[in-house]
């Protein structure tokens, strides 16, 4: 590859006085749109790292000159630029000029699939300038959470990483690493009994397969008849592309490692949590999930699945036209292989659908897609019925041709307002074109399908379009539902706003230039507070904030600060957690001496992007009143009160001043976690291992014959006496006051657990209250309740509740008992119940019942549990940190769902059985209260 680029030093010098005379700022007018482009694939190519050195004068560009620093050898390249003109200082110049801001119109007019007219950046406001670098001057601006903090450990992976896009996190704070061996997974966990500073980080892996998977596209002796003819074909284009291609010949070598990773949303699984979609570079799509948290079942492997699919169709299209040609065409091969070969796949959100049961009556029923891109451009839906259990619960839902030939990367877009609900499929091109393309929802309430695909970028540029993301937002000028999808092309961000009006749907786009100096390689969305960070192999990091006008959108740019340390390093990939607390990094050693490292080590390091105050505010202000979903921001806050060992004042106020204003459950569990971690940063770090052996051995003293410096040396040792006894004093009256300070935490945690042991009390006498008939009540010890709650003569609605209790069991008692001596269990503590012959039994923290079995549910902080071993009910999400009770009603029976905290998590219908539940106490308590 060559440049054909022209400059010369004495023209140079002529524009650069002419500038300082006439303080006119000179741009560059470029001919080709992607020049840049070029030179940076060029770059990659030879090895080399390209700069562009930007000097700003007066807000516009004054000169531009690609510069190509150290990699090449034996070759000289002479870089010019091809145009270059003087402007007139009235003439304004766009401040970022994307690769091709054409307007766009979608061909979809009909009904709610009408496109209006893009706004290019020349619609841009005359007083609104996108700044490609900061100020130098009047420094850099940045927030409190502009700087990045480094948080150890720094997590060291055993191989490179692979994929074009190797992090994943999910929703359910699991960090998924593509590397040549294996997946690296690493589970954040918000540890209330460590008082490490550091991040509790549980590691575990899914290994790549041993033996690499071929796909088959016919019988055996005709894919060997084929592999003969084509290796040997003498037209040298089909034989050399065949010989080169290891998808159909993977006799030159197949490359092992894994190629993407994709989560799930939270609660698909058994147990509540996400599955993991994991596809290989050797073309294998397996759905795995983690039923004991430490160890990875393969559930399904869907390329084998698609496989005999198409085998039984005789690999037909979507018309189920049988294929004319047989194998030994060579373009019926292509088709045969690239129509299972996966390239990405994405999860939907979690739908509900109405199924029709053989009495008859419908049931809701949940399901999720996964959408799998394959490298002819199609899309296939695959249908996994919630909660997923194994391969019979998937089956194949649909196929979309996309008509993209070289498609590069894939991700839904799901709109919501008010009753209109929408989805599609985004369809990114190796060669720039991004489409959507219509998903048809049969069956779910409340959806409509676009009757066309929407074109959002028509230029073919050859700029590919890569790491594709979509954020759903509300519009602050216009108050209606907007998506804004991002994708990174080339050292370009691409854009592109939809908003649903009247009129139809409304596309807007452009791209923000100036970005990155090479091309990005890694791009990740902040779901909370918008934002869009990108990085590329230049080793930097950049926020782009968007920014709501009355028509488009502008962004701005800053540049996230680096430590010391990691300055200089390769970044191949980044990821943002959940709720942006934390952003992992992937890198590895970038030049060293200026040469390339011979040997690599690739790391995991992990940084705060919030800071603990900004952490607590969101806490306290999150709609979701679930803990263990802000999981992320509770470690901020947890490393805070572990590093000054105090809960911050402000925070302790405004949650006490909360607390007062709405008696919620979840501000009582976050007051119980800040309280437990205040405990574990008193406590004084073990000064012996537990796991050594203490050794105690016996002193001998030993009196030497010879004491001619006896007195010198009781006069030393009275000296060290008198040391150690006013060092003896000091360390005394600490400990006798780090101990006061301990006991007066775990009186406020013991005061915190029996208000919300009490209140649980409450919800389980009055579910039992309410379903009297029900026989697995009985099990319940509603006696040791009772007199239990009556211990508090405080609280008039226990007794309300405990007088209704009692008139209506007509003095029935069902007594626990033990079933390994048949003695009876009393009711003495809500954690354990203690027969008279010893025998121990903890208590179920959401029935209160003695779990005497050897399998039982515990809680993610590992401080209760559960009595039934799995969920019951239909859907489960983990639902907080700390338990709380909650019950699905049946006809025949009461579910009392094991999971609430970490266990299960009750599905949305069941939310508002919840709440009639509660109102209906509340109702009867409120008018039966002048009667006692």
């Amino acid at each position: 590859m060559t440049i054909l680029l022209f400059m010369r030093q004495s023209s140079l010098l002529v524009m650069k006085s002419k500038i300082q005379s006439d303080k006119i700022g000179l741009v560059c007018i470029l001919r080709y749109r992607n020049w840049m482009d070029n030179l940076e694939i060029f770059g990659r190519y030879f090895n080399t790292g390209l700069h562009i050195l930007f000097l700003l004068f007066k807000e516009h560009l004054i000169f531009l000159q690609p510069v190509l620093l150290t990699g090449l050898t034996g070759a000289n390249f002479i870089v010019d630029i091809i145009h270059s003109a003087l402007l007139n200082p009235a003439e304004e110049v766009p401040p970022s000029s994307p690769p091709a801001l054409a307007d766009i119109t979608s061909p979809a007019t009909e009904n709610m699939a009408a496109a209006s007219l893009s706004d290019s950046a020349s619609s841009l406001p005359r007083n609104v300038v996108i700044k490609t670098e900061p100020e130098t001057e009047g420094g850099l601006l940045f927030g409190s959470e502009g700087v990045l903090v480094k948080r150890d450990p720094v997590v060291s992976l055993v191989a490179p990483v692979s994929g074009l896009q190797p992090l994943a996190w999910s929703q359910d704070h699991r960090l998924a690493v593509c590397t040549t061996s294996s997946l690296s997974l690493m589970e954040l966990v918000c540890d209330v009994h460590n008082n490490k500073q550091d991040l509790a980080l549980h590691r575990t892996s899914i290994p790549v397969p041993t033996e690499a998977y071929k796909l088959r596209v016919g019988p055996a002796a005709e894919q060997a008849q084929m592999t003969e003819k084509f290796s040997t074909h003498p037209d040298p284009t089909i034989r050399q592309v065949f010989l080169a291609d290891k998808v159909m010949n993977p006799s030159v070598g197949v490359h092992k490692g894994i190629k993407y990773a994709s989560w799930s949303p939270l609660g698909c699984d058994s147990g509540g949590r996400c599955l993991l979609a994991c596809l290989t570079l050797d073309h294998r799509l397996t759905i795995h999930n983690s039923h004991k948290r430490l160890e990875w079942n393969m559930l399904v492997d869907l390329t084998k699945k698609y496989s005999e699919r198409l085998k039984e169709r005789r690999y037909a299209k979507k018309d189920n036209k049988p294929p004319q040609a047989n194998l030994l065409d060579f373009e019926e091969l292509q088709r045969r292989f690239r129509m299972q070969t996966p390239l990405r796949m994405e999860w939907s959100s979690i739908y509900t659908i109405k199924q029709v049961q053989p009495d008859n009556t419908c049931v809701d029923v949940e399901m999720v897609l996964l959408a799998v891109l394959m490298e002819n451009g199609d899309l296939v839906l695959w249908k996994f019925v919630l909660p997923f259990l194994n391969g019979p619960d998937v089956v194949f839902y649909d196929i979309i041709e996309s008509g993209v030939t070289r498609p590069s990367d894939l991700a839904w877009w799901e709109y919501e307002n008010a009753d209109r609900r929408m989805s599609g499929l985004i369809v990114g091109s190796e060669v720039g074109p991004v489409k959507i393309m219509p998903v048809s929802l049969s069956g779910v309430k409340g959806y409509f399908t676009l009757r066309h695909p929407v074109i959002l970028w028509k230029e073919c540029d050859e700029i590919a379009v890569e790491n594709i993301k979509c954020v759903p937002m509300i519009h602050p000028i216009h108050k209606s539902t907007c998506s804004l999808i991002v994708a990174s092309r080339g050292c370009y961000v691409f854009w592109c706003l939809l908003m649903i009006s009247p009129a139809g749907l409304n596309v807007h786009n452009s791209h923000v230039a100036g970005v990155h100096s090479l091309p990005v390689v890694s791009l990740a969305v902040s779901q909370h507070g918008v934002a869009v960070y990108t990085c590329s192999l230049d080793g930097w990091i950049k926020k782009l904030t968007p920014t709501f006008t009355e028509n488009t959108l502008i962004f701005k740019q800053e540049d996230m600060l680096w430590p010391e340390n990691l300055t200089g390093r390769r970044i191949h990939g980044i990821a943002v957690s959940r709720n942006g607390a934390y952003i992992a990094i992937v890198s590895t050693q970038g030049i060293v001496d200026s040469h390339h490292p011979v040997h690599r080590t690739y790391q995991v390091h992990f940084m705060a992007l919030k800071t603990p105050e900004t952490a607590a505010a969101l806490l306290l202000k999150s709609p979701t009143q679930n803990l263990y979903k802000m999981a992320d921001l509770l470690d901020l806050v947890r490393w805070q009160i572990l590093k000054n060992k105090s809960i911050p004042a402000s925070l302790q106020e405004e949650l006490d001043q909360r607390i007062q204003e709405v008696d919620s459950p979840y501000l009582w569990r976050f007051k119980l976690f800040l309280v437990r971690i205040l405990y574990q940063s008193l406590q004084s770090p073990p000064s012996d291992h537990r796991w050594k052996p203490t050794r105690k051995e016996s002193k001998v003293l030993v009196r030497d014959a010879d004491e001619e410096d006896g007195e010198d040396e009781d006069d030393a040792e009275q000296g060290e006496e008198g040391d150690e006894g006013e060092s003896g004093e000091v360390k005394l009256e600490k400990e006798e006051n780090r101990e006061e300070q301990i006991a007066e935490v775990q009186a406020w945690i013991n005061a915190v657990e029996t208000h919300l042991m009490r209140e649980n009390m409450k919800k389980v006498l009055g579910v039992v209250y309410l379903n009297t008939w029900i026989a697995q009540n009985t099990s319940i010890p509603t006696c040791g309740l009772v007199e239990y709650l009556s211990k508090d003569t405080n609280d008039r609605a226990s007794e309300v509740l405990i007088g209704h209790i009692k008139n209506k069991m007509n003095k029935q008692t069902f007594s626990e008992r033990c079933t390994l001596c048949q003695d009876v269990l009393p009711f003495t503590d809500h954690k354990q119940a203690i027969c008279k012959n010893g025998h121990m039994w903890l208590r179920c923290v959401l029935s209160y019942q003695a779990c005497q079995t050897l399998t039982f549910r515990r809680c993610l902080l590992l401080d209760s549990i559960a009595r039934l071993p799995k969920p019951e009910g239909k859907r489960h999400f983990p639902s907080s940190l700390h338990l709380h009770f909650t019950v699905t009603l049946s006809i025949s029976h009461l579910l009392l769902s094991p999971s609430t905290s970490a266990f299960i998590p009750l599905c949305r219908s069941d939310h508002h059985l919840t709440f009639w539940i509660s109102s209906q106490l509340k109702t009867l308590i409120l008018k039966n209260m002048n009667d006692y």
